[in-house]
């Protein structure tokens, strides 16, 4: 596969990917790519081989990547695409690559407006547009004014919301293009402060195991009812396969708890699927993407 970057990229082969998801495994992506800054992407895209699959990644959160690894590149958002802007009158530009924790801080100081529900979502602002991510009552796309993506061949557009088909945890658009940034817009007559940030930060670790490594919630809630409720109503809290346990704490978290493979979650992830249906007749459907390759691949290319 043809790449060429450019001089000063952070670019690497092989990159364990483990080291860039929550969870704390996954195989190797053949090419990891950081840019520096928006020119650098637009401009490595451009010089990238058009039959090259890429693949984008914020802070790794809601992500499981196989134990095979990813074949193609992975473009790496965080600690870059990071710049966050008060536009006035409610409205706010935010890159990809802000995380949404720090969206919620700095909204709460700006008075904009209702945005502390961001505090309660462990991703970055592109991770949250990909999939209409929320907490605490509010969904990234109902803030949503315009984005910014870029395709395959570097081109940056303009979109709105009528571009796209939202739904609960779910934002389908236009394909082969990738969130850059979002003006976001807020009601100023309802402002959030920090310390309302400061209290649904300290309620997700009260009630999550934000201490041990995992991706957020797994599964999306079904009409009506909660997942965490259903997986522990089926006896599931403290299930374990190898690694990977249901959490103690809440049960719609499925944790590190040493050495874990993707595999080992993977694995446990169908299961708490099949008891959930077997005991709640209830199919729950993952939140979490998974990514890659199981690592019994015989060949790479």
């Amino acid at each position: 596969m043809g790449v060429a970057a450019p001089e000063k990229a952070r670019i690497s082969y092989g990159e364990p990917m483990a080291r860039h998801t929550s969870w704390r495994v996954g195989g190797p992506a053949d090419i990891y790519f950081r840019p520096r800054s928006r020119d650098e992407l637009v401009d490595f895209l451009r010089r990238l081989d058009p039959a090259t699959a890429v693949h984008w990644v914020g802070l790794g959160s809601n992500l499981l990547v196989r134990d095979g690894g990813i074949r193609g590149v992975v473009i790496a958002t965080a600690g870059c695409l990071e710049h966050l802007r008060h536009l006035g009158d409610g409205l706010v530009e935010a890159e990809a690559g802000v995380p949404c924790t720090v969206l919620a801080r700095h909204c709460a100081r700006w008075q904009v407006g209702p945005a502390s529900f961001f505090a309660g979502i462990p991703g970055t602002v592109g991770g949250a547009l990909a999939m209409n991510a929320g907490a605490f009552g509010g969904e990234t796309w109902q803030q949503v004014v315009e984005v910014e993506v870029v395709n395959r061949r570097g081109e940056v557009t303009r979109r709105s919301p009528e571009d796209y088909r939202v739904a609960y945890r779910e934002v389908r658009g236009p394909e082969g293009e990738w969130f850059l940034a979002a003006r976001l817009r807020f009601d100023p007559a309802r402002p959030t402060s920090l310390e309302a940030v400061r209290t649904l930060i300290q309620e997700r670790q009260a009630k999550q195991p934000l201490g041990m490594p995992s991706c957020g919630s797994v599964f999306r809630n079904p009409p009506g009812d909660f997942a965490g409720r259903l997986i522990e109503a089926a006896g599931l809290k403290g299930a374990r396969i190898g690694g990977a346990q249901v959490s103690e704490k809440h049960a719609n978290f499925i944790i590190n708890a040493g050495k874990a493979s993707a595999a080992d979650i993977e694995a446990l992830i169908g299961h708490v699927q099949a008891r959930v249906a077997a005991v709640h007749g209830i199919s729950l459907v993952p939140e979490v993407h998974v990514l890659g390759e199981a690592a019994d691949r015989e060949s790479r290319e």
